[in-house]
């Protein structure tokens, strides 16, 4: 069945690890109710953020199976785990993931051709591996590992005639770009959720339907004010912004490490482990970092916000 994908943010979930490199599930629950208490539309799970492309084909699935069975009753979950380079593959793993209940499975566009094929392939490839997965609610996710594909409006275009795509998470941190796509698809089923903190607010305004951003691990709750309030208080929204675009440098730190260190800041029972960079690289100045913006945080929602 396709659901529509409800407007909101859309947190790109990480992977917390034990001390001996496993799949630690109790930082996972804590982290889905995190999430879900700072007003968060749903998350997008076993992304990239997720770690997904150090994961195995079993723990991409286990994990997907915990996050159904303990996420709270009304959280949405796209989720994604599309890491094979093999059409058939994809498939037989793509089903595995589908049948564990989510609400829509996210493609990640670098699947389906090189760096030097056309859209045409890339377009041939997907309808291949689309026309073979149960009736669900699709997404494509512009992943920059191992190469960055971002979708142009020609392909946006094809698939929202489809009538099967419901979401886009949209890396492409271009304004015009994402004018350009929301013209596309105008009319369609087929909403684009920014992963750009700067240009939030403009793409909110422009049609886009929410966020989907590695700063959700965060402040997600800032993001989703943001988000709900932009048409009505814009002075706030504008104010919500500064903040939100400027405080997104942490993207180009030591993530995720630092997201996991700022959620122990908040009281989760998190690890700084990860498979995806080395906790070395987190240096104490870092670490300064990210407990200043953690109490500048907490300072300007107490401004701001109550």
């Amino acid at each position: 069945m396709i659901k529509s994908i409800p407007d909101g943010v859309y947190p790109t979930m990480i992977t917390p690890y034990t001390t001996d490199n496993k799949i630690d599930y109790n930082a996972v629950e804590q982290l889905l109710h995190w999430y879900h208490e700072r007003g968060v539309a749903g998350i997008f799970a076993i992304c990239q953020s997720s770690e997904i492309f150090f994961l195995s084909f079993e723990e991409r699935l286990e994990l997907l199976k915990f996050i159904m069975a303990h996420k709270p009753a009304d959280m949405t979950v796209v989720a994604s785990g599309h890491t094979a380079d093999d059409l058939d593959v994809q498939i037989r793993e793509a089903k595995s993931f589908i049948d564990c209940g989510i609400d829509a499975y996210v493609f990640i566009a670098n699947r389906f051709a090189k760096a030097d094929e056309s859209d045409d392939i890339l377009l041939k490839n997907m309808e291949y591996v689309a026309s073979n997965l149960p009736e669900i609610g699709l997404g494509v996710y512009e992943c920059p590992y191992p190469y960055k594909r971002v979708l142009t409006p020609y392909l946006l275009k094809k698939m929202a005639e489809t009538g099967k795509y419901q979401f886009l998470k949209d890396t492409c941190c271009n304004i015009s770009m994402i004018k350009d796509k929301l013209d596309a698809i105008k009319g369609s089923e087929l909403k684009i959720f920014n992963a750009n903190s700067a240009t939030l607010l403009d793409s909110l305004k422009l049609g886009c339907s929410g966020f989907s951003g590695v700063m959700a691990n965060f402040h997600p709750e800032l993001y989703a004010e943001l988000c709900n309030i932009y048409k009505s208080d814009p002075e706030k929204a504008q104010k919500l912004q500064n903040f939100v675009g400027f405080f997104s440098v942490a993207e180009c730190q030591c993530y995720p490490v630092n997201a996991k260190y700022y959620l122990s800041l908040e009281g989760l029972d998190i690890n700084i482990d990860s498979r995806a960079r080395s906790k070395a690289e987190f240096a104490p100045n870092r670490m300064a970092e990210i407990q200043q913006m953690r109490e500048l945080t907490i300072d300007y929602k107490n401004k701001v916000l109550l």
